[in-house]
């Protein structure tokens, strides 16, 4: 950093990651947050030199940050084919075990803190309709009113009966995404195809600004406070409404539990004693999982699977989760094979310590809310 207040903004940050549990050493997202904090305060005292010093700092450091995300997205989109497939092979897979699931039942919940589109892509693979909120086919708007929207169709020669259609998740991005513009104070989507290289030359079109600092992530360079919490207000109220009410099941994968925000809504979820939460990681380093998991004393509410053997999605997919399937008797079969074979010894699931894996209880006709971070 190059401002006069970078020593400053490094300290705050840091501490700021010290209070979430992370370390000493912060992420990108507390630098944005506390070069906004400061931001807003230099246009209080009317500062006007450092507030376009900070402001031009903090759209480059936003711009390399987005430009990051698409690189990667870049890298996966324009990888070997064999190796392509065989990554989107597996995300669909993972997805379409918690999302194939019969008419009859409540949607599926996907809540997700990356501000890329992997998911995104995963489900366009796997034929998933996504209700993120976003209405509208060039452009689409978010719209607050649009929390209830569903596909229903009717059954052929049945009339007034409308069904859910099947293969439909509700999807939230609770920190935002790299394709979304706050433009005159409407959210909109960009047509940001997944693995482009630059996000600039799609900020260019008519309507649109044609700077980073409009891009909607999570804490955003927008200038007035109420700008900067919404939509993210409307996306926190989804999860809690989502995942605290009775008979609800989260399940969290690579999440390490590094937003406060986020835990509390956990946190008041476990108060409801018939939710369950599942927590899938490859480990726990700084020992955030296992601190919470005994600070919130609902030992008998939590399944832990953490281990990079048990917990990688391609053992995952294979052995643990449910193969994707609607029908109640397909179900039933594989339930019956799971108990009757065995994991192969070369996915090393045998030597696991028994201390990582508890059994989720449940009785299987939970409603199932996956959290992906």
């Amino acid at each position: 950093m190059t401002s006069k207040y970078a020593t400053q903004i490094n300290a705050k940050a840091a501490e700021s990651a010290i209070n979430a549990g992370r370390g000493a050493k912060p992420n990108i997202e507390d630098k944005i947050r506390v070069m906004c904090e400061l931001l807003r305060g230099l246009e209080i005292m009317g500062n006007t030199n450092d507030v376009d010093e900070l402001r031009s700092e903090l759209n480059t450091i936003i711009d390399d940050f987005t430009n990051n995300i698409s690189s990667i997205e870049h890298q996966i989109a324009a990888a070997d084919d064999d190796k392509r497939t065989e990554a989107f092979n597996k995300l669909t897979m993972f997805l379409m075990s918690f999302a194939s699931r019969t008419g009859t039942r409540d949607r599926l919940s996907i809540f997700t803190t990356n501000y890329d589109r992997l998911i995104e892509a995963g489900a366009d693979v796997a034929g998933i309709h996504l209700i993120d909120r976003f209405v509208g086919s060039l452009s689409p708007i978010f719209r607050s009113s649009r929390l209830d929207i569903d596909v229903h169709y009717n059954p052929p020669g049945i009339r007034g009966e409308p069904r859910y259609l099947e293969g439909v998740v509700k999807y939230t991005k609770l920190h935002g995404s790299i394709d979304w513009i706050n433009t005159n104070n409407i959210i909109r989507k960009i047509g940001l195809p997944f693995g482009a290289k630059d996000i600039k030359p799609f900020l260019n079109a008519p309507g649109f600004p044609a700077t980073s600092s409009k891009i909607m992530i999570y804490p955003n360079a927008s200038k007035d406070r109420e700008t900067s919490e919404y939509p993210y207000v409307e996306l926190f109220r989804d999860f809690a409404a989502s995942i605290c009410r009775p008979n609800s099941t989260l399940v969290t994968y690579g999440y390490s539990f590094g937003d406060e925000h986020i835990n509390r809504v956990i946190r008041d979820m476990l108060t409801i004693p018939s939710t369950h939460l599942v927590i899938m990681a490859f480990d726990d380093s700084m020992g955030r999982i296992m601190q919470y998991y005994k600070d919130w004393g609902k030992e008998n509410q939590i399944s832990l699977i953490i281990g990079s053997d048990i917990a990688n999605i391609g053992a995952l997919t294979n052995y643990y989760l449910p193969k994707p399937a609607i029908d109640r008797a397909t179900i039933r079969m594989s339930e019956i094979l799971k108990k009757r074979y065995d994991c192969p010894q070369d996915e090393k699931v045998d030597n696991l310590p028994k201390s990582n894996i508890k059994e989720d209880k449940g009785d299987g006709e939970d409603d199932i809310t996956a959290f992906k971070c």
